[in-house]
């Protein structure tokens, strides 16, 4: 079976990270959307609102799964029995980063593959630390967030 790991903060899901799952179905049995808890690391919305937002823009989707984990990605993945990883790439930096990253999972997580997806052209500016920006100025974030999500 071949499952992937899409790790992540989603403080909160965007758009660009449903693209990326939705793009990314067919090529796995099963992707795992995982919040990563990093405790040193102050996020905007709570762990279980998080999760909540998670779950209803995947429940229709039996192949997508919600979970959480702490410590190393890479380890997460073998406990649970994930081959590979998925990343999104918006641009030139997202790759630099996230090449590094994808070197070392590999190391210290046996042999796990990193998948990346190039963001569509018309979500490449969107991230959560943007929509996190837009949010706590006032701003409306409506566009950049699944219609699952109410943020009020």
């Amino acid at each position: 079976m071949k499952i992937a790991v899409f790790p992540g903060s989603f403080d909160p899901i965007t758009i660009g990270h449903v693209d990326l799952v939705t793009r990314a179905m067919p090529l796995f049995d099963e992707i795992v959307v995982a919040v990563g808890v990093n405790t040193s690391k102050k996020y905007l919305f709570s762990l279980d609102q998080r999760l909540e937002w998670l779950r209803q823009v995947f429940k229709a989707n039996p192949k997508i799964r919600v979970d959480y984990f702490q410590n190393l990605t890479a380890h997460y993945c073998q406990r649970i029995g994930a081959r590979y990883l998925l990343r999104g790439l918006r641009n030139g930096s997202d790759f630099d980063y996230e090449k590094t990253i994808s070197q070392l999972n590999h190391i210290v997580g046996g042999g796990i593959e990193t998948v990346f997806l190039i963001a569509q052209p018309e979500m490449s500016h969107i991230s959560s630390t943007i929509v996190r920006e837009i949010i706590t100025g006032g701003g409306d974030a409506t566009p950049f967030i699944p219609k699952e999500i109410q943020i009020t």
